[in-house]
């Protein structure tokens, strides 16, 4: 049975420092995710908050303007038909802008990406150590 020389480390200095270095792998693959994530998140709320605030002016600015459309259309056809006409352009405005909010939202993607790329580099570095 031959023994190992001194220059040669043992198997359990060898699974030592796989061990260590698999712990430091996977800390800096949950930082990696976790500031992946972040991004997504700060992005998301970025497009929400806009799509609120954008919303609550719209609002403002839409029945300040209806009133106004509605009292100038009183002498040509009765109150009720011209604040329904109104009213449908209105809300039809308002769904194209929610809509075109949504599919903005729709586009991120929640996938953290670059974290699952280096965890497939991972495994395949721990499988090429473990041979």
């Amino acid at each position: 049975m031959d023994m190992p020389t001194k220059s040669e480390p043992t198997i359990g200095a060898l699974l030592g420092s796989l061990a260590s270095e698999t712990g430091t792998l996977v800390r800096q693959e949950i930082r990696l995710a976790s500031a992946e994530m972040g991004q997504t998140a700060k992005s998301a709320t970025s497009h929400l908050g806009l799509l609120g605030v954008g919303g609550v002016l719209a609002l403002a600015g839409l029945l300040t303007v209806i009133a106004g459309l509605i009292l100038r259309l009183q002498p040509l056809v009765p109150m009720w038909i011209s604040a329904m006409v109104i009213g449908i352009i209105a809300g039809g405005s308002g769904f194209l802008v929610v809509r075109r909010g949504m599919k903005a939202l729709r586009g991120l993607d929640f996938v953290p990406q670059r974290t699952i790329q280096t965890l497939k580099q991972d495994a395949t570095w721990m499988k090429e150590q473990l041979r």
